[in-house]
């Protein structure tokens, strides 16, 4: 090896240079990612596609999230901002619980900017388990478990798991099958059809 050469690289380790380069690599990763799996699905994404997308390297990915089941999850994570979310939804009187979520979640679909990784996570969790098991993980336990036990009621995870089919078979009919009247009618008379239904799962004795 010459004087000038590069040091050569060691196997399994991001290099400090694009580990360093901004804007922020976990940040660039996870954008990444939502694009990937909103793309080509959860079968067909890859560590290696989401790391090219990024512009990092494969082991950067690796590093942050470990593997691609964590990723998933991460990307899950970004759309729906938990951590902002349970305060929002539980904070006011509990009277109001149900409109709060009904109005988060179509919120969420709504949206076009979290739509498309949501689509290609719901589609994904329909055909391929180990998506499955990622979105079961993070609606109940990272979500609506949460909710439900800051309530102080009976049988929360059972509550959580009603809210969830609920809110979860809205977004396949609506937004993945597109069934119609559903699929085009207003947010705003979907969230109050739905709210008393959330407000009794999630409050009633």
């Amino acid at each position: 090896m010459t004087p000038d050469a590069p040091a050569p690289r060691r196997r399994g380790r991001p290099s400090r240079t694009t580990e360093a380069a901004g804007p922020d690599a976990r940040t660039r990763i996870l954008e990444a990612a939502r694009t990937e799996f909103a793309e080509r699905g959860y079968d067909k994404t890859s560590i290696r596609g989401i790391a090219k997308a990024a512009g990092v390297d494969a082991a950067l990915v690796h590093h942050y999230f470990g593997t691609k089941d964590e990723v998933f999850a991460a990307a899950i994570e970004v759309s729906f901002e938990p951590a902002l979310v349970i305060p929002a939804v539980l904070g006011g009187s509990t009277d109001g619980l149900g409109e709060r979520l009904a109005r988060y979640f179509i919120s969420v679909w709504e949206n076009p900017a979290t739509r498309a990784p949501l689509l290609a996570i719901i589609r994904s969790a329909l055909t391929h388990e180990a998506a499955a098991k990622v979105l079961r993980g993070f609606v109940l336990r990272r979500l609506l478990e949460r909710i439900a036990a800051e309530l102080d009621v009976p049988d929360p995870t059972f509550r959580a798991e009603l809210a969830a089919s609920h809110m979860i078979g809205i977004a396949i009919l609506r937004y993945v099958i597109q069934a119609e009247p559903l699929a085009s009618a207003d947010p705003e008379k979907i969230i109050e059809m739905v709210a008393p239904t959330l407000q009794r799962y999630l409050t009633a004795p």
